[in-house]
């Protein structure tokens, strides 16, 4: 909840004890209101079912071997690039010191 959200709330219950509405009523009304959201949200996203925990844990696991699949495969390529960047600085220094000469035999 934002703080615009919460002072809005804090409006609403003040003004409705300064209407005489008991607290706890208030209290009462403001946990149901929030129940009958958080239901309304999870039926839009098709979470309201018993599976549903089930379902956001396989899709947790899911998403985090894809995590671990990205940044194996970065790595990888990471690897990849420092070796053949090496491998050619070594050429480069092989052919600018004279060793392709020495290994062609002129």
């Amino acid at each position: 909840m934002t703080i615009d959200e919460s002072a809005m709330l804090g409006r609403l219950v003040a003004q409705a004890q300064g209407a005489g509405a008991d607290l706890a009523t208030l209290r009462a009304v403001v946990e149901e209101a929030s129940e009958a959201g958080a239901a309304r949200a999870l039926r839009r996203l098709g979470l309201e079912d018993g599976a549903a925990g089930a379902d956001i844990s396989e899709l947790r696991e899911l998403l985090s071997a894809w995590r671990d699949a990205k940044r194996t495969a970065r790595n990888a390529v990471l690897t990849w690039v420092i070796r053949l960047s090496l491998a050619a600085v070594m050429g480069w220094m092989a052919v600018k010191l004279g060793f392709a000469k020495l290994l062609t035999g002129i």
